[in-house]
Parts: C-alpha cells; sequence; structure tokens
C-alpha cells in the first residue's frame, strides 16, 4: 500500500484515500438501495392488492409532470456543487441554496397552472374521454402533490456535501428513514380510507421528513439566505447545460408514459407501470451508483490529472456485469416473476417486462455522461439526449401505429439501444473508449438468461 501511494505513476483512483471513500460509499449505496427496493417492492405489493390499477395510471401521470416541470427549473445545483473548485466554500453552498428555494416556489405555482389547464381541458373535451388525462382526480392529485416541491427546495446543501465527499453513510439512512415513514403513514391511512390519496400523503409525508432530518442529522455548512454574484454565476454557467439536457432528459426518461397516456386508458397505464416499476428497479441501481459515486470519483481524477480512462473502465466493468446479467434474467424470467407477485390483473404487466428488460444493455453507458461532467463539457449529453427523444418519438409513434401497445413499448427499447453508437463516438473523442473493455462483460448476459430460465421453471412447477 505504501508503494502505491508513492508511485508518481498512480491514479488518483488508486490512491488509498480515495479507494477506500469509492468502496465504502459503494457499499452504503448498494446496500441502502437494496434496502430502499425491498421498501419499495413491498409497499407495491399492499398497495396493488388494495387499490385499482386506475389510480397507479393517475399516479404515473402526476409524478410525471411533477419531474417534467423539476427538470425545466434543472440548473444542476447538486452537480454544480460535487464539481465546482469553490463546491465547499459556505457562499457557493449558501447561494446555492437560495436558488433551491426559489425554485422550489416556481415549480409549486407551476404545477398549480398545470393542474388548472388539464383540468380545464378534460371539462371541455380536449383530451381523449378515455384517456389518463381525462381522469377526473388527477388536477387534485398534481395540485397536492406539488407541494412536495417547496419541501424539496428548503433540503440542505449538505446532502450535496456528503456526495461531494463520498461520505454517503448517514445520506442513505436518512433515506431508508423518510421513505419508512411514508410507508407507514399509508399504511396507517388504509385503516381508513383506500384511495389515491393514501399515495399522495405518504410521498408528502416522506418528502418533509427527508427535508428535516437533512438538517438536523447531517454534518455540514449550517444554510442560511444568502447570495454570491460570482458564486451564480458558475452556477448559471454550468447549469445552463444542465438545464438543456434535463429538459430533453425528461422527455427521453417520462416520455413513454407521457405517450402512452395519450395511446392507452389508465387501466393499461397502470399495468404498465408496474413493469416500469421492476424494470426501474434494476436501472436506477445503475443510476444511483454512477451518480452519487461515479461523478465525485471521476470528478477528483480529472482535478487531480489522473488517468481518466482507467478509472473509468474501472466502474464500467462493475455496472455492465450488472446491467447485462438483469438484463438477461429479466427477458426469460419477466413473466414468470409477474405471475408469482401480482394477481390477474396485472399479467399483462409480464411481457412489458420481458421487453423493456433489454434496454438495460445500453444502461453501462450512462457512466459516460459523468465522464462529460467532470470534464466540464455537459453540452456532449445534450446532444445524445436530442438524438434519443427524436428516436423516442419516432419509434413509438411507428411501433404503436403498427402493433399497438406492444409496438410502442418495442419502440421505447429501440430508442435507447440506437443510441449506443452516439456514445461511442464521444467517449473515442473524450478519450474513454476501448472496444475490448467494453465488450468483456456481455457474456453476462448468458449467465442472466440460464438463471432467469431456471427462475421461470422454479416458478412455472413449484409457486
Amino acid at each position: 500500500m505504501k508503494a502505491l501511494a508513492t508511485d508518481p505513476a498512480a491514479t488518483p483512483l488508486e490512491q488509498p484515500s480515495l479507494k477506500r471513500r469509492v468502496l465504502t460509499a459503494s457499499a452504503w449505496s448498494l446496500g441502502g438501495y437494496g434496502l430502499s427496493v425491498a421498501i419499495r417492492f413491498g409497499s407495491n405489493l399492499i398497495m396493488t392488492r388494495l387499490l385499482m390499477p386506475e389510480m397507479f395510471g393517475v399516479m404515473a401521470i402526476a409524478w410525471v409532470v411533477m419531474a417534467g416541470l423539476a427538470m425545466f427549473s434543472d440548473l444542476g445545483l447538486n452537480q454544480s456543487i460535487v464539481q465546482n473548485k469553490r463546491g465547499s466554500e459556505p457562499a457557493f453552498l449558501n447561494t446555492a441554496w437560495s436558488v433551491q428555494i426559489l425554485r422550489g416556489l416556481v415549480l409549486w405555482a407551476s404545477a398549480l397552472g398545470v393542474s388548472l389547464i388539464i383540468f380545464l381541458a378534460a371539462r371541455y373535451a380536449l383530451v381523449p374521454p378515455d384517456s389518463v388525462y381525462a381522469a377526473p382526480s388527477l388536477p387534485g392529485v398534481i395540485a397536492v402533490l406539488s407541494f412536495g416541491a417547496v419541501v424539496s427546495g428548503l433540503e440542505s446543501t449538505k446532502l450535496a456535501e456528503a456526495s461531494r465527499n463520498l461520505a454517503l453513510g448517514r445520506v442513505t439512512q436518512l433515506d431508508l428513514i423518510s421513505q419508512v415513514v411514508g410507508l407507514g403513514f399509508m399504511l396507517a391511512w388504509a385503516a381508513v380510507d383506500r384511495s389515491i390519496w393514501m399515495l399522495v400523503g405518504g410521498a408528502l409525508l416522506a418528502g418533509i421528513v427527508r427535508t428535516l432530518l437533512s438538517h438536523a442529522w447531517l454534518p455540514g455548512t449550517l444554510n442560511r439566505w444568502h447570495w454570491d454574484r460570482a458564486a451564480f454565476a458558475d452556477i448559471f454557467h454550468f447549469g445552463k447545460w444542465i438545464f438543456a439536457s434535463s429538459v430533453l432528459g425528461f422527455l427521453v426518461n417520462n416520455g413513454d408514459r407521457l405517450m402512452l397516456g395519450w395511446m392507452v386508458d389508465a387501466h393499461v397505464l397502470g399495468v404498465y407501470a408496474i413493469a416500469v416499476l421492476i424494470f426501474s428497479a434494476v436501472e436506477q441501481l445503475m443510476t444511483r451508483i454512477i451518480g452519487t459515486v461515479g461523478l465525485p470519483a471521476l470528478s477528483e481524477v480529472v482535478r487531480n490529472g489522473g488517468d481518466l480512462k482507467a478509472a473509468y473502465y474501472r466502474f464500467h466493468w462493475v455496472i455492465a456485469s450488472i446491467a447485462y446479467f438483469c438484463a438477461g434474467t429479466l427477458m426469460v424470467s419477466g413473466q414468470a416473476l409477474i405471475y408469482v407477485l401480482y394477481d390477474a390483473r396485472y399479467s399483462q404487466a409480464g411481457w412489458m417486462l420481458q421487453i423493456l428488460a433489454a434496454g438495460l444493455i445500453a444502461a453501462p453507458f450512462h457512466i459516460a455522461t459523468q465522464v462529460y461532467f467532470a470534464l466540464g463539457q455537459p453540452s456532449l449529453l445534450t446532444r445524445i439526449v436530442v438524438f434519443k427523444l427524436i428516436l423516442l418519438v419516432v419509434a413509438m409513434q411507428i411501433g404503436f401505429s403498427l402493433f399497438g401497445t406492444a409496438g410502442a413499448v418495442f419502440g421505447i427499447v429501440a430508442s435507447q439501444l440506437l443510441c449506443v453508437p452516439i456514445y461511442v463516438l464521444y467517449n473515442q473523442r473524450c478519450g474513454v473508449f476501448s472496444l475490448k473493455m467494453e465488450l468483456l462483460a456481455l457474456p453476462t448476459i448468458l449467465l442472466g438468461a440460464a438463471a432467469g430460465g431456471i427462475a421461470a421453471y422454479v416458478i412455472s412447477h413449484w409457486v
């Protein structure tokens, strides 16, 4: 270890301090995410037995609206704190916090406006009467749920500080506590009222608990209102590209539900939301590790002039192995998994999940977005997202017109896979591409398919 630390050729990622922090942060991120998924699935299994599929369809659109508004006002505050050299200064942190509060208020007002527009559109028959957008509860759900934007706007920048320093232990615990509190509230509500409002109330309470704990429990800079022009200029300069990619990224990441909400009724969208829930459990595992561990570590490598390509492929091998294995597993066992977890009302989610699983093959390339951020080139991500959005719209429209709902789901996956060559092109320009390293983890798809086949066999013969 001593020789490694003093070797001038060693990269910063190989230094014991950073390496240890990366491993510790990864362990917390993986462990916390595993518990979070378990809680979320347990909650979902309970709620699907208490509520109708239509309610999940309405909530899917409500969350998409909120996510859209958040993306349309995203200045990359957390990324700025992690990436910027001034990210640990109180003036920078408090300026970011002030911007965050203003953003939360704007989001709340905007969501109230959207809920009014949806209400009027449904009332005057401007939306298809059998679509999710015509559901009577949708405007009210959006209006109440939107108050969560004000709550999250008050979150402490200590969360971003912890991410910058790869100190994710308490952050993970904080997230789990708020999730458990929200679930407990929903279960208590279910004893007196089994309506969509139990989902809304649980989400709001979880957000309130998270915000309070971020101030009271995490170490770091105490927040107060402050405005530093130079800090805001840095945030805005970096954030303008984050804003552009976030707006487009929202449309890419949520365009499937937005478009399907127009194409199908609330029941079908609710079933699709169940398939997405399981698919997202795997995809968000990749995203969590990449965002919470990858960006801080890769940014530190860049700041210290280390070997970025070597650091990139250390992360890539881990992420790719998990993604490819899970893709193979779900492509084979998706239908059996839905059969054993849900009742007959959700059976169509099985084939949807099997199709969606193929999209995990593109997941490892998301690490490249953190490389672009670390190099201060977020514009590359914006270009990729534009291309992906065009593909999504075209592929879903063509797929739905030819094969209905199944064709639309195939179009979603096609839009993800067809973007891989663009990632390869930009990675080559950034000096972080190796065909050999890209293919190294690919055989794990076959291992996953074998595991999926065994799981499907066991379920079909023993469950």
